[in-house]
C-alpha cells in the first residue's frame, strides 16, 4: 500500500490533470450542483456568512455558493494547479471579491480557528488519508454553532471487493471510503455533533453510468485528445463496471451528513 504521503501526491496531481475534466465532465462528484444546494441548505447558509470549502478542486462549489447564496467562501485546495485554475476561472467571473482559494491539506487546513459559519467537504474526506485529523481541523475552524457538510461515498460494513482497494480506486474516492455510521463517529470524536444523514445512492450510480458513456463517446470522437490527456479508456472502463457492480451490490453508496460545533 503506498505511503499516506504518496497517496495526497497522487490525488492532487489527478485532480489537476486534465484527463479528469475529460472524464467527469463539469461536477467532480456524484449528484452535481443539485446535491451541492441540497448540502448548502442543511447547512442553513444565509447571506455574509463564511464558508470554507475543503478540497475545493476546480472551484465550482465555491462560485456556485457565493453567487446563490451570498456567502463568502475560502476554497483550500492540496493541488498547486488546481489552486490556480480555480484563482483564474473565479477572477475571470468577477468573484475573486467573495471567494479565494489556498494552496493546503486538509488535515493542516491554512485556515484560522473559530472563524466559519459553515464547513463543506464534497467526495473527499473519504480520500484523506488521516480523517479523524481533518475532522478536527474542520472543527478547529468553525465558530461554536457553526455545521461540517460533507457529501461522501459510504461502503457496506463488510468492505469493498480487493480490485476496488487500489491507489487508482483511492484516487477515484473509492478505496477507503467507510460506512456512514463510521464517519458519523469520527465527527462526533472531534467533538462536532451529528445532526442530520442521508442516503444519495442513485447519484453515485447516475455519475458512473455518465462516466462510462462519456469515456465510449469520446473513444470514438476524441481519441487523440484522450492519449494526448494520459485517459486509459480500458482502464477507465474496467473500474467504471467494477464500481457499478459494487454500487448494484450494495457495497457502495453515497451519502450527506451534518454536523454541527457545540456552543461552550
Amino acid at each position: 500500500m503506498s505511503t499516506p504521503a504518496e497517496i495526497k501526491a497522487c490525488c492532487a496531481a489527478s485532480y489537476g490533470n486534465d484527463a479528469v475534466a475529460l472524464v467527469l465532465g463539469e461536477s467532480y462528484h456524484p449528484g452535481g450542483p443539485a446535491l451541492t444546494r441540497r448540502l448548502a441548505e442543511r447547512l442553513r447558509l444565509r447571506g455574509g456568512q463564511r464558508v470554507a470549502d475543503i478540497a475545493s478542486g476546480p472551484g465550482a462549489t465555491a462560485r456556485l455558493l457565493a453567487t446563490d447564496y451570498d456567502v463568502a467562501v475560502d476554497g483550500v485546495d492540496l493541488g498547486q494547479s488546481t489552486v490556480e485554475h480555480a484563482q483564474a476561472v473565479t477572477a475571470e467571473a468577477g468573484l475573486a471579491t467573495k471567494v479565494r482559494f489556498h494552496l493546503g491539506d486538509a488535515e493542516r487546513i491554512p485556515l484560522p480557528d473559530n472563524t466559519f459559519d459553515a464547513v463543506m467537504c464534497e467526495c473527499a474526506f473519504c480520500t484523506f488519508p488521516d480523517k479523524a485529523t481533518a475532522a478536527n481541523e474542520f472543527a478547529r475552524i468553525l465558530r461554536p454553532s457553526g455545521r461540517v457538510g460533507i457529501t461522501d461515498v459510504t461502503i457496506a460494513e463488510s468492505g469493498l471487493p480487493e480490485k476496488l482497494t487500489t491507489l487508482a480506486a483511492w484516487v477515484a474516492c473509492i478505496a477507503d471510503a467507510r460506512p456512514l455510521a463510521e464517519y458519523a463517529t469520527i465527527l462526533e470524536q472531534a467533538g462536532l455533533r451529528v445532526v442530520h444523514t442521508e442516503a444519495h445512492d442513485p447519484a453515485i450510480a447516475r455519475m458512473i453510468d455518465e462516466i462510462d458513456a462519456r469515456v465510449r463517446v469520446l473513444r470514438m470522437t476524441a481519441s487523440a485528445r484522450l492519449a494526448e490527456a494520459g485517459v486509459d479508456v480500458d482502464a477507465v472502463l474496467r473500474y467504471a463496471a467494477l464500481a457499478k457492480q459494487a454500487v448494484a451490490d450494495g457495497l457502495i453508496g453515497y451519502a450527506l451528513l451534518v454536523a454541527e460545533k457545540p456552543v461552550p
